[in-house]
Order: structure tokens, then C-alpha cells, then sequence
């Protein structure tokens, strides 16, 4: 690997791992998709308890676990075509080098670049059966919510088991988040195989992206002001 290859790739990763911090800690500050979201399970939660048939709330979790799973399994099969790719490297790079514009890539560089992103594939396909596994914990907690009429229960407890419950949900959101951003940038991963340059743009494309629709999407606004809140308003502790 060149200089210019070492430089990108130690890039990418900081970039990743830097904007996922940032955008954790941004989000205790400030509107995000994730904070708004995590106050509307808690609210989600609390009108669950006050009814009495639970079906429709189960019916929303089994829907989130079908397009998680969904994910999951198109890891497994990118995966395999990536395990099949490595085999046909040869061939690969030839096609490659055809390319007017792309930088001269050896066997063993294409191999690289290719177990890169089985790298990234296999951490979407952890982050996505864990979100899987904690939405089946979700309904677990749904199974055993407290009766509507149950006067044994104060309030105190029945909030306690929402915000409980609603955190574990938006944990599962959090893994599942982490499981398409890993998409995203094994996207501009793609760049790499023309050139450094590109595939450093490819990545910092993606961090404006994905910052504009957590924290400047109209999608967010429209969240919001769905309760009457504003974008500059900070988060509620």
C-alpha cells in the first residue's frame, strides 16, 4: 500500500468513529432524529399501559424486526458475494485497470480493499441481529406490562416500566442505526477501488449526509413540531 492508501483508510476510520461520538454527544445537547425519537417511545410506552388490548403496539415492533431482519439477511448474502469475489480477483482486477481514470491496483490490494469490506458487512450484521434481539426483548417487557386496571400499581412504578421499556426500544434504534450507517460507508468504500482521493471524498460525503438528515432533515422538523417544539430548543433531561 501507498502512503496515500495508508493515509485514506486511517482517515476513514477515524471519521467513522469520529462522527458517530459526535453525533452521540451532540444529540444530549440538541434535536437529532435518535433524542426526538427516544421521547416519542417514552410517550409510545405510557399510552401503551393505558390500554387494554396490546395488539397494535406488538404489530409495530414485529414490523420494525421484519425491516431489520430484512437488513441482516441482505448482509449475509453481500457477504457472500464479496467471499466469491475474493475467488475471481484476478479477473477483477483486470477490469479495473481497463478503467481510464483508475489507479493501478495489484492482486493483493484488490484482496484488501475487498476484505475491508467484509469487515464492515460483518459489523452491520452484528449491529443488526442485536438490534433484532433487543426488539425481541421489547416485546418480552410488552408481554409482561402491567393491566391498565390494575390498582395495585402506582403511577411512579407504571412510568418507571415506560421509560424502562422505551429505552430498550431505543437501544434496538441505536444498533440499527449503527447497521445502516455501516451501509453508507461501505459505499464510499467503493471509491477506493478507483482511486485514494475518491475514496476519500466518498466518506466525507457521507458524514455531511448523514449530519444534514439527523440534525437538519425536514423529516426532524416535522417530528418536532408534531409536539410544538422548535429545532433550538435543547433536549429535555
Amino acid at each position: 500500500m501507498t502512503l496515500l492508501d495508508i493515509a485514506s483508510v486511517t482517515g476513514f476510520f477515524i471519521t467513522w468513529a469520529g462522527y458517530t461520538v459526535f453525533a452521540r454527544k451532540k444529540a444530549k445537547v440538541t434535536w437529532s432524529l435518535s433524542s426526538s425519537l427516544q421521547w416519542y417511545r417514552v410517550e409510545w410506552m405510557l399510552r401503551m399501559l393505558e390500554r387494554d388490548m396490546r395488539m397494535p403496539d406488538a404489530a409495530i415492533i414485529g414490523n420494525l424486526e421484519r425491516v431489520i431482519g430484512f437488513f441482516a439477511s441482505t448482509s449475509i448474502l453481500i457477504l457472500a458475494g464479496l467471499v466469491t469475489a475474493l475467488s475471481a480477483n484476478k479477473a477483477a482486477v483486470e477490469i479495473l485497470s481497463s478503467l481510464p481514470f483508475a489507479e493501478q491496483t495489484s492482486v493483493e490490494q484488490f484482496e484488501l480493499k475487498i476484505l475491508l469490506l467484509i469487515l464492515i458487512f460483518i459489523f452491520a450484521f452484528f449491529n443488526f441481529t442485536w438490534s433484532l434481539r433487543q426488539y425481541s426483548f421489547a416485546n418480552v417487557l410488552l408481554g409482561a406490562a402491567p393491566p391498565s386496571d390494575a390498582e395495585d400499581i402506582s403511577e411512579d412504578a407504571r412510568r418507571r416500566f415506560a421509560i424502562s421499556t422505551a429505552k430498550v426500544i431505543d437501544q434496538a434504534g441505536h444498533s440499527y442505526n449503527y447497521g445502516l450507517r455501516s451501509y453508507y460507508f461501505a459505499m464510499s468504500v467503493m471509491g477506493w477501488f478507483i482511486h485514494p482521493i475518491l475514496f476519500v471524498a466518498g466518506y466525507l460525503l457521507v458524514v455531511r449526509v448523514l449530519y444534514l438528515r439527523e440534525f437538519r432533515s425536514r423529516t426532524l422538523q416535522a417530528i418536532l413540531a408534531a409536539e410544538g417544539r422548535s429545532m433550538e430548543r435543547h433536549r429535555e433531561k
